[in-house]
């Protein structure tokens, strides 16, 4: 969803470039971004990071671990941003790219990347427009080149159809998981996934009752 502009926005993007990352200076940081962080833990990825909540709490809990957020909209990559300022942790972990994610190679090199997080996609329902669709062949084959070997994708939606489509495209190209690794129904089976933080969509939806689709695939080794 297209967000309305906020002045503040883009100056507050600009006093924060170490958190905010834009183009080119996100294209610059290709192969270094361990760099960036300062050290050689595992990064993880979620494209289409919106206004943020799920990647900054992830960021929070697990401190080791480095986050990037990918999103297009500044006044969305704003709001998370701040959002992260104003929780009063360092957050040495976290970092924001305002940029289009319709190719990763273009920010990330080979196997920089160690998990990558889909978080209620547009489901670009119109068959012209498959090729938009984040869970679409093109898109895997770029997730294939930036992520590590037997590397993880999460992938969370309330769409019905985008999710079947999705799984029929990940047995595609050769991606697998367990029983335990998909739900219809994710909030009524938190068993499956009992560490997951909520998007603000899907806490959006899960008041309305309804279900959240989410699967845990493994690409090849």
């Amino acid at each position: 969803m297209r967000l309305r502009s906020k002045k503040w926005a883009k100056p507050f993007i600009n006093d924060h470039r170490t958190l905010i990352i834009d183009n080119p200076s996100a294209e610059l940081m290709k192969g270094k971004w361990a760099s960036n962080f300062q050290n050689k833990r595992p990064i993880y990825l979620e494209i289409g990071s919106g206004k943020g909540q799920f990647i900054l709490e992830n960021a929070i809990k697990y401190p080791t671990i480095n986050f990037i957020g990918l999103e297009i909209q500044p006044t969305a990559v704003a709001i998370a941003g701040k959002n992260a300022v104003e929780s009063g942790k360092p957050l040495t972990n976290l970092r924001l790219i305002l940029g289009n994610g319709a190719d990763l190679t273009t920010y990330f090199a080979e196997n920089e990347i160690s998990k990558l997080f889909l978080n209620h996609s547009d489901p670009w329902p119109k068959a012209k427009h498959e090729k938009r669709r984040l869970t679409a062949p093109n898109f895997l084959k770029s997730y294939a080149e930036i992520l590590m070997p037997a590397s993880v994708i999460e992938f969370k939606t309330d769409n019905l159809g985008l999710f079947e489509y999705s799984l029929t495209s990940f047995k595609n190209f050769g991606l697998v998981w367990s029983d335990n690794e998909i739900s219809y129904d994710l909030h009524n089976e938190i068993k499956k996934n009992p560490a997951n933080i909520e998007t603000e969509y899907e806490k959006k939806f899960a008041s309305m009752n309804q279900p959240e689709y989410w699967i845990k695939a493994n690409f090849p080794a």
